[in-house]
């Protein structure tokens, strides 16, 4: 049974810092992309950033490119994302994702499996 567990969410003030972990569980990874997704209240969730799990190729949403980074730890199968310079606008429920995939998703329907979420806020 596939398992996907976030942490790392919590209150953070407008220019902070935060790095959100997943855990992942029950099959190899191996040919699976991963990713984080964001639902901010009354809107609709959106893409964050993507990595494939051999290769740790990267692919970014424009609204964080050059502040957030993602990460991955084979061994330790876990996912990351190191926010840096957080905005107001970055408040969000913060969801990770796999799917298989040879290269990046970012099309939320071709996930298969979703973590729980964590909630960010960043407050101005």
């Amino acid at each position: 049974q596939v398992q996907l567990v976030e942490s790392g969410g919590g209150l953070v003030q407008t220019g902070g810092s935060l790095r959100l972990s997943c855990v992942a569980s029950g099959r190899n990874f191996r040919t699976y992309a991963m990713g984080w997704f964001r639902q901010a209240p009354g809107k609709e969730r959106e893409f964050v950033s993507t990595i494939t799990w051999s290769a740790g190729s990267t692919h970014y949403a424009d609204s964080v490119k050059g502040r957030f980074i993602i990460s991955r730890d084979v061994v330790k199968n876990t996912m990351y994302l190191q926010m840096s310079s957080l905005k107001p606008e970055d408040t969000a429920v913060y969801y990770c994702a796999a799917g298989p995939a040879a290269g990046w998703i970012i099309d939320e329907n071709a996930y298969d499996y979703w973590g729980q979420g964590t909630q960010v806020t960043v407050s101005s």
